[in-house]
């Protein structure tokens, strides 16, 4: 979910009119103070690698902001790697709306697309464009949760979704 729909969604709309900007402000600030204490999961370069070498096209695609973006991709070592990217910047709505499925779809030639994601609203957003989702277990949610919302599959980790590529039935 998107900081723009975040406090409605755990608060109320009153509290999102009051003070919604100003927590995320306070958010955003408090977050530069502790970026560099933040690390990439385990095995999310290697995910990348293997799914270029294995033939697919890559679009990074976060609702982050886009010096948070790039901050985290120059940290995994993955611009490179990249057919493309975008970020909550390209688009209107944030998750769950498709607008971010749909603008990284429009940087890829790729007959087929996939998402992997780890919340529901990384299923319903990929679902509403059209996208199967596969969901790792990083996000906070059960396996029950995410294949409720509709991830076709779910792993409990990258280096685990990097072994099961080849024989993975989705592809």
């Amino acid at each position: 979910m998107g900081g723009d729909k975040f406090v409605a969604a755990v608060a109320d709309d009153d509290v999102e009119a009051r003070l919604g900007d100003g927590l995320r402000d306070a958010w955003e600030e408090e977050f530069e103070r502790l970026i560099d204490e933040v690390q990439p999961l385990a095995g999310a370069r290697d995910l990348v690698v293997a799914l270029k070498d294995d033939g697919w096209e890559v679009v990074l695609a976060s609702s982050s902001i886009q010096k948070h973006f790039d901050h985290f991709v120059e940290l995994m070592g993955i611009g490179e790697l990249a057919d493309g990217f975008t970020t909550k910047d390209d688009v209107e709505a944030s998750k769950p709306e498709p607008d971010l499925v749909r603008a990284a779809l429009q940087k890829t030639t790729a007959e087929r697309s996939v998402m992997v994601g780890d919340t529901p609203w990384d299923v319903e957003a990929a679902k509403r464009a059209g996208v199967d989702t596969i969901c790792v277990l990083t996000g906070g949610f059960s396996e029950q949760e995410l294949r409720e919302a509709g991830a076709v599959e779910v792993v409990e980790s990258l280096p685990e979704l990097t072994a099961t590529l080849s024989a993975a039935r989705w592809r």
